[in-house]
């Protein structure tokens, strides 16, 4: 399977157990200092986008994850 469509699977999974909209995370990522739209995170998650070196840090905090759980 896709990397990329592993780690927006993690992404997503962890996104829903927090109960936060693609919207929201969105919002939040931009608050951290990461310019992601939900349109943007959407493609991250279906695997279409890969993942930013620099964007891992604002993911992990947003969703309250390790970088190891987010990379694999």
């Amino acid at each position: 399977m896709n990397k990329d469509l592993l780690i927006g699977r993690r992404l997503k999974r962890a996104r829903e157990t927090l109960g936060l909209t693609q919207d929201e995370v969105a919002a939040r990522l931009q608050t951290a200092g990461c310019d992601i739209s939900r349109g943007t995170l959407a493609k991250i998650e279906v695997g279409i986008r890969h993942l930013q070196a620099s964007e891992i840090e604002a993911f992990a905090k947003v969703l309250r994850m390790d970088y190891k759980d987010i990379l694999g």
